[in-house]
């Protein structure tokens, strides 16, 4: 574990967010024939507002689409008017919780229950438990949306033709888990955080028991704010994990755009996909989501001026994005869109 700090909460993992793998069986279930994986919209309306401009311009072309929303929505909505408008939006749709809407509805303020590992720098973890501080005081002026959230459940299944996809937050063992991390599924560069990590791979033997117990042809995450997918054998069938890092915020150098999950029983690609694969004859796409980036910015900076937590462990990302290159995004036998054998 990291020093531990007077807010070290964040690096604590709840036993409230520990589940078995076996338990996702019993998930509420959702049926779709495509639909968007919304991770880490982390208080972004502009990036809301894109998603629903994206799912109607699909509509338009004859998709029914589906709008799921994997938690984390809230994280930067401070303002009344952003956390309004994005919880009312997201609650009309298919939900789960992420870690920030549990802290939300918890009875008292226990951080943010991000259960950081610890290669994170500890500064990050008291940031984030400051902006917790400050989104669960916004949330008390909203009793009936906390009630809401409280209410959400920790996992979903989503029935895509005859398969079945997990749909989580963390990983297969926590809301918060961090198994399905870029860093833990592949051996890239740094975390989130830019910190370089010092844990080991996820074992692949945990991966095949995750996919066993579950009995899903894949996950689809969030939590750990890095996009990556990577695909594995269990028992002699592909199987996929595919964590779409933030929908609300850059998620490559040089970028502004957020990244969703796109699950269809279309096997086309999307023209726009970033990366993706088609496995049990269910197509996974990694869509860009370009919200108003220089409006984004703009709001980011009054609601957050410079000196406050949210300011100084995300403004840099939010303006030139993360230490972290599409092409780590992808491993196995997933490829890039650019590539002449995307599958």
């Amino acid at each position: 574990m990291p020093s531990l700090t007077a807010n070290s909460e964040g690096a604590i993992c709840s036993p409230q967010h520990r589940y078995a793998p076996g338990s996702l069986r019993h998930s509420p279930a959702t049926h779709a024939n495509t639909a968007y994986i919304v991770g880490g919209l982390y208080g972004n309306v502009f990036a809301l507002r894109e998603i629903m401009r994206m799912q109607q311009a699909e509509s338009a072309h004859g998709h029914s689409l589906t709008l799921v929303f994997n938690g984390d929505h809230n994280w930067f909505d401070i303002d009344a008017a952003s956390f309004e408008e994005i919880n009312m939006t997201v609650l009309k749709h298919t939900a789960i919780c992420g870690n920030v809407e549990c802290s939300i509805a918890a009875p008292e303020d226990l951080g943010c229950g991000c259960d950081y590992p610890d290669y994170v720098n500890p500064q990050v973890v008291d940031w984030s438990n400051e902006i917790m501080t400050q989104l669960r005081h916004t949330a008390s002026y909203f009793p009936d949306i906390v009630r809401q959230l409280g209410e959400l459940p920790m996992s979903r299944i989503l029935c895509v033709g005859e398969q079945r996809i997990a749909i989580v937050h963390g990983d297969a063992e926590s809301l918060s888990g961090w198994s399905f991390a870029a860093e833990c599924l592949s051996s890239v560069a740094a975390s989130c955080s830019g910190d370089l990590p010092s844990s080991q791979l996820t074992p692949e033997r945990d991966i095949d028991k995750f996919f066993k117990e579950a009995d899903v042809l894949a996950f689809a995450s969030s939590h750990t704010c890095l996009p990556h997918v990577r695909d594995f054998s269990v028992d002699g069938s592909q199987r996929l994990i595919i964590n779409n890092g933030a929908a609300g915020m850059a998620n490559f150098v040089g970028t502004t755009h957020g990244v969703i999950t796109r699950i269809s029983i279309d096997p086309t690609p999307p023209p726009d996909s970033l990366y993706g694969v088609t496995i049990g004859g269910v197509r996974f796409d990694a869509l860009p989501v370009h919200f108003d980036a220089p409006t984004w910015i703009d709001h980011f900076a009054r609601v957050w001026p410079a000196g406050t937590p949210a300011h100084r462990s995300y403004f840099d990302r939010i303006q030139h994005g993360p230490k972290y290159a599409l092409e780590q995004a992808v491993s196995g036998s997933v490829s890039l869109a650019s590539e002449k054998h995307v599958g």
